[in-house]
């Protein structure tokens, strides 16, 4: 992780989380990263792509957050978006059955590629509780600082603005929005896309339909889930 000052995070984004990388936990967090790249350890994703959702899609712009868990722990796979993989990399199983239900729910063709950039472009905040994950040990990196930060976001978005929708897929991430206020957000529960879950409540759930009626409800321009 760069100083406070080399920390490269879309600007309005910076001014609300810099006092965060002053923290305590930030700094051990940080130097937990160094001694695992010391050790060879092999991280994922790259440095660059760890703030990737942010990146992508500014303050200003969220409409929607979808919050996922942790990056994926293959070679390749992870790059700052959560579900998300680049052109050319295998449909993880989750990303799968994300793309069966959104044809299912709205017709859209299952892409021939798993990049979410352009949902990320369009407002919708694709951010892990945790942005960091060792090479094949999936969880890894939980419980050393990352989710506090995340949860700051959730907490400044929550707090900052209003009409947002939040997606909160499985029992981890319904205890982690656990406190959105409903009353100016709308918020979608479901079982998680996992083939271990989504034939318990995911499938069926039409998430992309309800959050394009709640945008349109407020006047807000719906997304544009299709990839290709």
């Amino acid at each position: 992780m760069a100083t406070t000052s080399e920390i490269k995070i879309e600007t309005g984004w910076k001014k609300r989380l810099l006092p965060e990388f002053e923290t305590e936990r930030m700094k051990k967090l940080k130097a937990f990263l160094v001694e695992q790249k010391k050790k060879g350890k092999k991280i994922f994703p790259r440095g660059e792509d760890w703030f990737s959702a942010l990146n992508l899609t500014p303050f200003e712009k969220v409409r929607v957050v979808i919050v996922g868990q942790d990056p994926y722990h293959g070679d390749g796979q992870a790059h700052g978006l959560c579900f998300s993989v680049r052109d050319g990399v295998a449909f993880p199983p989750s990303l799968q059955n994300i793309f069966k239900e959104l044809n299912a729910d709205l017709g859209v063709p299952v892409p021939r590629h798993g990049s979410l950039e352009k949902w990320a472009k369009q407002g919708v905040l694709l951010m892990n509780a945790v942005l960091t994950v060792e090479e094949g040990r999936a969880a890894s990196h939980q419980g050393k600082g990352w989710e506090e930060f995340t949860d700051r976001i959730i907490h400044l978005l929550n707090d900052e603005k209003e009409n947002l929708v939040f997606v909160l897929w499985g029992s981890y991430a319904q205890k982690k929005g656990a406190f959105i206020d409903r009353k100016k957000h709308f918020v979608i529960e479901s079982a998680h896309p996992s083939p271990l879950s989504a034939y318990r409540g995911f499938f069926g759930s039409r998430p992309f339909s309800k959050i394009n009626a709640y945008l349109k409800s407020k006047g807000l321009k719906e997304i544009d889930w299709s990839l290709d």
